[in-house]
């Protein structure tokens, strides 16, 4: 991306730039200080603070049990960390659902702790608390598709949008769009679904395994660089930093054992 498309914060008016100029959109998930100002130097244009933390670096086996304690720790550490990137909070399961009051209340606490808009799931049922949440200030990022927080009812992570679910998907897209929000994230619908509804939207549409022709694209950083064994099968591995850690970690075990490490050049010998 140009110089001259790299502000010095990113803010919402420059998406809206991005996608009228069709320029892409780049967003990774972060949940801590060692790794956020990494993607801030890589040029990433958002970062997500994810109620993924739970699968990727609580052990949770789902993101249900995150709770807003986890998520305003994240958050705090991602923003002290950084200054160039748009950084979006998940509300986590349970804060918001009750309605309008409990997701501002929510909210407000992962603003305080640093972010600049909050994503929260689902569509047509969330209307009254996006308003509320944009009439009070906060930006607001949807999320349609597959949605982990209902992963359950769902039936697990499949493919939606299909037949009378697309019908549905547009509908909730174009009215969390008139209700305020500045961005959708699509997740796991069909390529040309994602395609006709970001051509039909005002504002970004930011794809996960929704393919190429949404407005932008997110992934989970520690899939996007092969953190692990097994990753979504939409995800391209960029690394394998998984695989390089390890090894990292077997030469320093093998260099404590046989006494190279620490060696002459390790400490100042008196």
């Amino acid at each position: 991306m140009a110089s001259t498309h790299q502000p010095s914060r990113v803010r919402l008016h420059h998406l809206m730039q991005a996608k009228a100029e069709r320029r892409p959109i780049t967003m990774l998930t972060a949940y801590d200080a060692l790794t956020a100002p990494i993607f801030e130097a890589a040029g990433v244009d958002m970062l997500l603070v994810g109620d993924s933390i739970g699968n990727v670096m609580l052990g949770h086996d789902s993101t249900l049990t995150v709770s807003l304690d986890d998520m305003e720790r994240a958050v705090g550490a991602v923003a002290r960390s950084t200054k160039r990137p748009l950084i979006v909070a998940d509300l986590p399961f349970g804060t918001y659902e009750t309605g309008p009051f409990q997701a501002f209340e929510s909210a407000t606490r992962l603003m305080r702790a640093g972010a600049h808009a909050v994503k929260l799931e689902g569509g047509a049922e969330r209307i009254p608390a996006v308003e509320m949440l944009v009439d009070g200030g906060i930006p607001v990022m949807g999320h349609l598709g597959y949605t982990p927080q209902s992963e359950h009812a769902l039936g697990g992570p499949r493919l939606q949008g299909r037949g009378e679910q697309g019908e549905k998907l547009w509908a909730d897209a174009l009215a969390l769009q008139e209700a305020g929000a500045f961005a959708l994230v699509l997740e796991m619908v069909p390529a040309q679904l994602a395609k006709e509804v970001t051509r039909a939207v005002r504002i970004p549409t930011i794809g996960i395994g929704a393919g190429p022709r949404c407005d932008g694209q997110v992934l989970v950083w520690s899939d996007m660089a092969g953190m692990t064994e097994w990753t979504p099968s939409f995800v391209r591995r960029f690394a394998e930093l998984g695989a390089a850690l390890e090894g990292a970690a077997s030469e320093y075990v093998a260099a404590v054992r046989d006494g190279s490490f620490p060696g002459p050049d390790n400490y100042r010998v008196q």
